[in-house]
């Protein structure tokens, strides 16, 4: 069965965003940027991997599903189809019709529309955002590998979203980890059965 793994950057006090959907306090460059690319370059924008030269294939997912919010990040900086190179799913309530013909709408039960995906044939599934979608999807979710940024933001969008209590706590177990140079610590979890 394939997993689904929420892939994300965080900080040290949980936040994947600001409270308007802004990423731009995350650094770029350092040194853990070209190494986690080198495992993950499907987890790059189609555009961005065009602009780098990547024509690697995809080693770890061949899918992505996204909440409606991290889909109008993509939108906003010009696409509407920002991973071509994935299948692509957008959770949303609100959308009527797919954003682009290349991208599938989810638009009730997110939960049963990825228990059926993990049963296909393939590589991996990425759950590449938000942290609302991510709470909805615990209970799918296998792996985390969280990109942790030593920034204090404060206050913005949570790791897991903001909603009731969850009936029980979720554990995971690290992997594998590694400390960058830049002080970025990519940390893979696995869920504990």
């Amino acid at each position: 069965m394939r997993k689904l793994t929420y892939y994300v950057a965080a900080t040290i006090d949980g936040f994947i965003a600001t409270e308007d959907g802004s990423v731009d306090f995350f650094p770029v460059g350092g040194d853990h940027g070209p190494a986690i690319t080198a495992q993950y370059p499907e987890t790059l924008p189609s555009r961005v991997r065009e602009s780098l030269g990547i024509t690697k294939r995809n080693a770890s997912f061949d899918t992505v599903i996204m909440g409606r919010r991290t889909h109008d990040f993509g939108v906003r900086t010009g696409t509407a189809n920002p991973y071509a190179h994935l299948r692509q799913y957008v959770v949303s309530t609100t959308l009527t019709e797919p954003p682009d013909p290349a991208v599938a709408l989810i638009g009730a039960d997110p939960v049963a529309a990825v228990a059926e995906l993990k049963r296909e044939q393939g590589l991996g599934i990425w759950l590449c955002g938000g942290g609302e979608l991510a709470r909805a999807l615990l209970p799918e979710i296998d792996q985390v590998f969280l990109k942790l940024y030593p920034i204090v933001l404060g206050r913005g969008r949570p790791l897991f979203g903001t909603g009731p209590q969850l009936p029980d706590p979720a554990c995971f177990r690290v992997i594998t980890s590694q400390v960058f140079e830049d002080g970025v610590t990519f940390v893979k979890y696995g869920r504990v059965s």
